[in-house]
This record gives C-alpha cells, structure tokens and sequence, in this order.
C-alpha cells in the first residue's frame, strides 16, 4: 500500500533525506552564472512537465530542495503525487528567486526523473504478478544515500519494501551461517543475544538449509537463485505459517512464471533492479523570469 510522503518519512528519514539534498546542492557548488546576471531581488516562475507517459513520483522533493537553500519561495502540485500523466502533462509550478531556482533546477529534476522511473519500472513488474497473490519486494541495492526516497518510490509503483536497513529484519547470509556453524547455531545465538529478537529470515540455497531453517521456525526463508524443480520442492517444504521469498535473477520475463510455481506459491518474490537499474523518467523544467 502506498504510504503518503509525510508519512512515510520518519524523523530518521527525513534527516537521511536532507543530507542527500545537502550533498547534492553541495556538488554543483555556487550559482555563478546566475549570480552574474540576476539581482539578488529578481524572481521566476517555472513550470515542470511530463515529457512522456509516466508515474509523477517525489513532487515533495521541489519544497524540500527550496528549503533548504534558505530563500522564500512558493510551488503548487498540479497533479496528485502517485498519479499517472500522458506527455507534456504539467505536474508543478514553482515561483522563487532567480538564483535560487536556478541552483536548486537539476537537484529537483534528477531527484523527480529518478523515483518516477523507479515507480515505472516497479508498477511493470506489479502488473505482471496480477492475480497470482505474490506480492512484489525491493532489495537493498539501492543508490548510497537514496535508501528512503527509492524505497518510496517503489511504494508508489505499487510494490512492497523489504528492511530499509539491517536492524530492520536479521537475515542470515552464507557468511553469518558460515560462522556461526550451522544455520540452527546462528538462529539460536540470534534468539540469545536479541530479545525481543526481531523477525529472521534466512537465505538457503539447497533443500537441505530449506528444511533446517523450518526446522528452527523462522519467520521467513529465501529461495536464493533457485528456479524450476529445486524452487517448487523447496517451497514444498515450506508450512504456511512460515513466509517464503524468491530471490536472485528475477526479470519481467520469468517473473510470473516463477509466482505461479506449484505446489506451494512463493508471498514474496524481490527485486533488486527495481532500484539499481530503472530509468530515469523524461521531466523538463521551464523558466521564465518575472
């Protein structure tokens, strides 16, 4: 379900978020050419469009980028933050000081073209998974400091989000197991050093992990770069009471097929494109000076 911008950033978020806008106003340095040719008084309007049929995903990134460059200014939604526009569709007007806007203009337009083309590519993959009940997860393979905003995104294509972090949920990879000794010695240190110990989940990549880890009721197993008969048995073993999820290599094209596996259908199957490798989505921003 989709959560609302303001709801969906935590306190902890939303000081993760100003940081990435901090770090992004900081790399284009000062607005020296529009320092040289605006008054510090002069002002603008400016209008975004759509440029293609696309998700409207992070309009507002354009108050929070203006904010923080400390100088006064006013914009207006045109369409509703989630919603789908055709081609030259216009989603935002914003009026502020020259200089001001000028600085912030890429910051806004790399940070809307970039949640929208994950929302895309997300709601590509949602559709392909209707009516099977398999719900659709991000990974966290997202871009260094753009955990929460891409998560967001992926929200708003209507697809669900893993642990935004590694407290969130404790998965158990080869390397933990590894040191631990054995999968059934890394959950029980877990349920020892933790408590309440958070949900576990636990990565498996034979039949062998698969049936160890329900052995220890863990709240959910991964199916790791399984596929055909290995996938169906593992899931086989699997009760209902514990949640399974398919990982590695998934792409649109195997993806409902891997949803509808029998006898036992996957809850979750996990994505790491939808952050790493969607595209950006085709925005432009038009200025006029006032």
């Amino acid at each position: 379900m989709f959560t609302p911008w303001a709801r969906f950033f935590t306190p902890e978020a939303k000081i993760l978020l100003q940081q990435a806008i901090d770090l992004a106003l900081s790399e284009d340095g000062p607005e020296l050419t529009a320092q040289a040719l605006f008054t510090p008084e002069a002002a603008m309007c400016a209008v975004i469009r759509a440029k293609e049929d696309t998700l409207v995903i992070g309009l507002p990134m354009i108050g929070a980028v203006l904010k923080r460059l400390g100088a006064p200014y006013q914009w207006q939604a045109l369409v509703p933050e989630g919603s789908r526009v055709q081609p030259m569709a216009e989603v935002a007007r914003i009026h502020a000081p020259s200089v001001q806007l000028l600085k912030a203009e890429r910051v806004i337009l790399n940070f809307i073209t970039h949640l929208s083309g994950i929302a895309n590519l997300t709601s590509c993959y949602v559709k392909a998974l209707e009516g099977t009940g398999v719900r659709l997860l991000d990974t966290r393979k997202t871009l260094p400091g753009l955990r929460w905003p891409e998560k967001y995104a992926v929200q708003a294509g209507g697809g669900a989000n893993h642990r935004k972090n590694l407290a969130e949920m404790l998965m158990l990879k080869d390397n933990h197991i590894d040191a631990a000794g054995s999968i059934s010695k890394a959950v029980a240190r877990l349920r020892t050093i933790y408590i309440p110990c958070p949900p576990i989940e636990v990565e498996c990549r034979t039949l062998d992990h698969v049936r160890e880890a329900v052995a220890m009721k863990v709240s959910r197993i991964m199916m790791d770069n399984m596929s055909g008969q290995a996938l169906g048995q593992a899931l086989a073993l699997v009760p209902p009471e514990i949640e399974t999820e398919v990982s590695g290599g998934v792409t649109l094209e195997t993806i409902r097929d891997i949803a509808l596996t029998e006898p036992r259908k996957p809850d979750f199957i996990s994505v790491g494109r939808l952050t790493h490798s969607a595209g950006a989505a085709d925005f432009s921003m038009l200025l006029r000076t006032i």
